[in-house]
């Protein structure tokens, strides 16, 4: 699964993370305190993406306790970096305990923020942006979005299958901006994938 650090303790943490993700969103009726994450064969298909397209910098759009962030950082070469970024407190903590237990906190800069009042200030560009956050707010990011994703670079929406109807509104943003080429995948919940143009 990845060529960095101690394998068996990453895939080890992996599954743990993926048990815990279970039992607490059965039983979480708050939004705001399930953790949502990706599939693994959602993380097993951006680790391909992020190795076959040499991908090195990263951005991430709500990291909840840090399980898809781990599946970025750890399909990244040594000189690869993530920036994820994630409001709530209690998950903000977890991530960080859960990116030093997986030896991969110096892979990550984990930004307590909001999307918008981030995109809104950086000027970086990134090779892979990943989206994994509030669906509806997408569409009114979205130039801000685009113009995080560098020339020839690529955006990775999780939900595109599971909410297609909330992701729409981007979606067509992305697709009528005429500076990408898109497809959705049908793995985990659905990626809608989009490679900017060089």
């Amino acid at each position: 699964m990845t060529s960095h650090g101690d394998t068996s303790e990453l895939s080890g943490l992996l599954a743990e993370l993926e048990r815990l993700g279970e039992k607490n969103d059965a039983a979480e009726d708050r939004r705001a305190f399930r953790y949502l994450n990706i599939t693994r064969d959602t993380g097993e298909f951006l680790a391909v993406m992020i190795r076959s397209a040499g991908v090195k910098h990263i951005l991430e759009v709500g990291t909840s306790n840090g399980y898809s962030t781990l599946w970025l950082a750890s399909a990244l070469p040594e000189d690869g970096h993530v920036t994820t970024l994630e409001v709530a407190d209690h998950k903000v903590q977890q991530a960080a305990d859960n990116f030093r237990r997986a030896n991969l906190a110096h892979r990550i800069t984990l930004l307590q923020t909001d999307a918008s009042a981030y995109l809104g200030q950086s000027e970086d560009q990134f090779d892979l942006v990943f989206l994994d956050a509030d669906r509806s707010s997408y569409a009114v990011m979205a130039d801000r979005i685009i113009d995080r994703v560098r020339p020839g670079g690529l955006l990775i929406c999780d939900n595109a299958i599971s909410h297609a109807s909330e992701m729409a509104p981007f979606v067509r943003c992305i697709t009528q901006s005429g500076e990408f080429t898109v497809v959705t995948v049908p793995v985990g919940k659905g990626e809608f994938v989009a490679c900017r143009s060089r």
